[in-house]
């Protein structure tokens, strides 16, 4: 170098200054495309990119190609071109700028956070901009999360408390950070711990032998979970569950430890009240008669008692079984319908909140009653499920028992509540009452509204009797049937001892008993009329002997015409007067006179003539008797005037004429006819029938017309005495009468006089039942509404191979035919019920079957001839009272098509 340079005065060498120019380009460009920092060089006038680095080109996935032209601020996730402007203004005035936290956008998309430095500097005769950029996403991100990591330690709810892993011994590590978990909790501030260590913590009740664990489990940089007992600054408790972490550094050493601690002391305080509550559970579980088993939320056992082992008999490889699902199946294995309780169980475990209470039979033939629900917290949060299994097939057993006594009861049986209501009934009760199971299960029987408005007060009588002792003393009142009728029933209630309000309620159909109440008055009046009359008889006879013998002096003294009239009328009168005592004297003494065979075909014949002869000629006479017809042990002149009697009332009750029928055929009584006739006794009879076709007689007037005295015709036409000493002739014959009347329908007298007994086969009662015709199964429709009708012909079907069902009236009838025609194969119908009567049921069930099989039966035989009956397709009828060997034969007669 020469002396010029070394003073640094200027070379005149251009090539040497070349050189070094290009060996500093040649310096720089190795410098600025091996910098780990990404540089730009700029445009001072435009801000566009004249050059850009490799590292700064792979920084934003750019080639260099597209880095060329473009300015910092299309690099910007803002694209603000006024940034851009503003940018270059404050370079070329401060000629640096620095931007610490600068957004750039790489060519994907990303947003990566740089820092910028940027300065203004010659480049041969133009100014550029050099900018380096160092990439700082990655620092950026860490703060952040440490940021992030900090906020959430420190509002965290659990205390979390970091000390430095050195020295482990005296006075042991030092505190380094607390959050405010733990500060709220203490009562100390971060300042006031911080470089302590934690056993400013500890007190006198915090367990030494814990710490020594923890201080184990610390000196081998263990990790170890204990509950313990700190103090706060104040010196009060607090219990805390904590895990201990060691913190090991990149280079593996361990640097601190971290406590998370939650605070559980409201826990601890509940935990000796939840042990006691548990040990008090488990006495009670283990206490109970039902076998008790408790699973969690898991279903894994918790708890059972001994009855949960001996009652399912649980075997040793499932009494000990954790997993109750296990123990299910077994259980399911031992159910008549299994699949039935799998299903059960299955949608228990699909809701687990749910409550459930059923019955289970087992395939043993015991009965349980299961009741399983969830076991809940307080929060409503699910722990699991308690089962309960209880056996009741004793109680079941009974139960059915009481419901057999109660459906099987001949009385009536209601359970009812002092609503009105009648929650359950039985079949007799509904018989009572003529309601249907269909009406009591609907709500429609109220006993209050059952009872008349007159005997109202009976009821409310009972009702504070019962109130007062439980139970009332029986009465009698009546029962407003559903047709309307009246039904006399004796009640008696009690209620149950565990609700007062509900009760029980017995009733006797009074029925029949009173009926033969009513007959029996009939017969002390009769008896009482008796003595009246025998009375009157005696004095009108003391009266009437002195005329007669009177009459016969003076007829021999008076030679007057005109006198002899006079006692000619006197003596008609005074014998007219003695026949009326005679008779009433034969009715009072019971009709005793010579018994000697009588032929009713002789009688029958003597009755015609003097019918035909003096009875008015638009009556029409129908006669007609068997040609075996038995005889009977009688007096013909009161077996006469018995006829004759009988004869004269049916021509009174036909004043514009009718049809007079006396028929007489042989009768064999049996015990189904004693059963609907309490005077007849089983026996061989002649039957007598006299059947008018007129106006007929309501029950009021039936019920008194063997009353002495007591007629329907008009003063002067009658004496009231005459079916009075019909009965009293029957009665002395040992015989029976019976009558059956209609209002415009006609009346018929039934007469049963006992007949001869006579040697031989035929004069024999035959009554063996094999030799009565006997049904093969088939099902006979009864509809009657006299009850004791109705049962006995019931029972003697029954008892003959027949399936019977009954009905009561007419509607009930067409009812159960309805229901059950395809089993039906005959129908017995009476032709007077009530609601519906026979000729309307008949035309209904006509309507269901054309082809159905029907026999009429009746009190009056008119019905045997009417057109209905013809076109309606009865196929036999029967008259009031009939013989079981009547009705079997009838019935078969009619099955067979016969």
């Amino acid at each position: 170098m020469s002396d010029d340079a070394r003073n640094g005065t200027a070379t005149a060498d251009p090539l040497a200054d070349g050189l070094a120019l290009r060996a500093s380009e040649l310096s720089y460009r190795r410098l600025f495309e091996a910098a780990q920092d990404g540089i730009l060089i700029l445009d001072v006038d435009s801000g566009r990119i004249r050059d850009a680095n490799p590292f700064l080109v792979h920084l934003l996935g750019f080639s260099h190609y597209e880095m060329l032209g473009r300015t910092v601020a299309e690099l910007s996730p803002f694209k603000d071109a006024n940034s851009n402007q503003a940018m270059l203004e404050k370079l070329k005035k401060d000629r640096y700028a620095r931007y610490e936290d600068l957004p750039l956008k790489t060519k994907d998309g990303r947003r990566i956070a740089v820092e910028f430095v940027s300065n203004v500097y010659q480049a041969g005769n133009k100014e550029v901009i050099q900018c380096n950029i160092r990439d700082i996403t990655a620092r950026k991100q860490m703060e952040q999360q440490m940021s992030l990591l900090n906020a959430c330690v420190s509002n965290l709810n659990d205390i979390v408390l970091i000390t430095e892993s050195e020295p482990l011994d005296e006075p042991g590590p030092r505190i380094v950070f607390v959050n405010q978990a733990f500060e709220r909790l203490t009562g100390y501030t971060s300042a006031e711990v911080l470089g302590r260590s934690p056993r400013i913590l500890h007190g006198e009740k915090t367990d030494r032998l814990t710490l020594d664990e923890i201080r184990a489990a610390l000196g081998r940089q263990k990790s170890i979970r204990r509950k313990i007992i700190n103090y706060t600054k104040d010196g009060a408790e607090y219990w805390v569950d904590m895990d201990i972490v060691p913190i090991f550094s990149k280079a593996g050493e361990c640097t601190h430890f971290a406590s998370i601690q939650r605070d559980i002391t409201a826990e601890k305080k509940n935990e000796s009240q939840l042990l006691w509550r548990t040990a008090l559970f488990e006495a009670q579980v283990n206490s109970s008669p039902d076998a008790i088993i408790v699973v969690d939320s898991e279903s894994k056992t918790i708890l059972q008692n001994q009855q949960m082992i001996d009652l399912w008999e649980l075997p040793d490889d499932i009494r000990d079984e954790i997993d109750h699902r296990r123990r299910l199946e077994w259980i399911t294995s031992q159910m008549k319908d299994s699949t039935g309780f799998a299903k059960k169980v299955a949608h228990l475990y699909a809701h687990p909140r749910e409550i459930s209470h059923d019955e289970l039979g087992l395939v043993d033939g015991r009965v349980l009653e299961r009741y399983t629900a969830p076991v809940l917290g307080r929060d409503g949060s699910y722990f699991g499920r308690i089962w309960s299994y209880r056996d009741i097939t004793e109680k079941k057993k009974t139960e059915a028992r009481f419901r057999r006594l109660v459906e099987s009861n001949a009385q009536g049986v209601v359970f009812w509540n002092t609503q009105g209501e009648i929650t359950q009934g039985n079949d007799a009760f509904l018989k009572i009452v003529g309601y249907t199971r269909e009406d009591l299960e609907a709500g429609k029987i109220n006993w209050i509204a059952l009872t008349p408005p007159e005997y109202a007060h009976l009821d409310r009588r009972c009702i504070e009797e019962i109130a007062a002792t439980g139970s009332c003393t029986p009465y009698e009142k009546e029962y407003l049937r559903k047709d309307g009728t009246r039904a006399p029933v004796l009640v008696g209630a009690a209620s149950f001892a565990d609700n007062p309000n509900e009760g029980v309620c017995f009733f006797v159909d009074l029925t029949d008993s009173k009926k033969l109440e009513r007959q029996y008055l009939r017969v002390q009046r009769m008896e009482s009329i008796g003595t009246l009359a025998a009375g009157i008889a005696h004095d009108l006879n003391n009266i009437l002997t002195p005329i007669m013998m009177g009459v016969e002096i003076l007829r021999s003294r008076v030679k007057d015409p005109q006198a002899s009239a006079v006692l000619e009328t006197l003596e008609f009168s005074a014998k007219r007067g003695t026949d009326v005592v005679r008779q009433i004297l034969s009715f009072v003494r019971g009709m005793e006179g010579r018994r000697i065979e009588v032929r009713l075909e002789d009688l029958l014949k003597d009755l015609e003539n003097i019918i035909k002869n003096t009875f008015p000629k638009d009556i029409r006479l129908q006669v007609s008797t068997t040609a075996d017809t038995w005889s009977i042990l009688g007096d013909p002149t009161q077996v006469h005037q018995v006829l004759l009697n009988l004869c004269v009332n049916a021509r009174d009750a036909m004043p514009n004429g009718g049809c007079l029928t006396i028929r007489a055929e042989n009768a064999e009584l049996d015990d189904q006819y004693a059963a609907m006739n309490v005077q007849a006794k089983p026996g061989r009879y002649v039957h007598i029938v006299v059947t008018d076709s007129g106006t007929g007689m309501p029950p009021a007037v039936i019920n008194r017309i063997f009353e002495p005295f007591f007629t329907t015709k008009e003063i002067g036409k009658g004496t009231g005495l005459g079916l009075s000493t019909v009965m009293a002739i029957v009665k002395s014959h040992a015989g029976v009468i019976n009558v059956y009347s209609e209002p415009g329908k006609g009346t018929s007298f039934s007469v049963y006089l006992p007949a001869m007994d006579v040697s031989g086969e035929k004069g024999k009662v035959r009554s063996k039942e094999d030799e009565l015709p006997r049904g093969n199964g088939e099902t006979v429709l009864v509809a009657d509404d006299e009850a004791s009708i109705l049962t006995i012909t019931a029972q003697t079907l029954q008892a003959f191979g027949y399936q019977v069902l009954t009905a009561t009236d007419g509607a009930e009838a067409v009812a159960v035919y309805a229901e059950h025609k395809r089993e039906i194969s005959a129908v017995l119908t009476d032709m007077t019920m009530p609601i519906m009567d026979g000729p309307a049921t008949i035309r209904a069930l006509m309507k269901i079957n054309p082809t159905i099989k029907i026999i009429g039966v009746s009190g009056l035989n008119i019905y045997g001839g009417t057109t209905l009956i013809s076109e309606a397709n009865v196929k036999r009828f029967m008259t009031k009272p009939y013989t079981a060997r009547d009705l079997l034969t009838t019935i078969r007669a009619v099955l067979d098509g016969a």
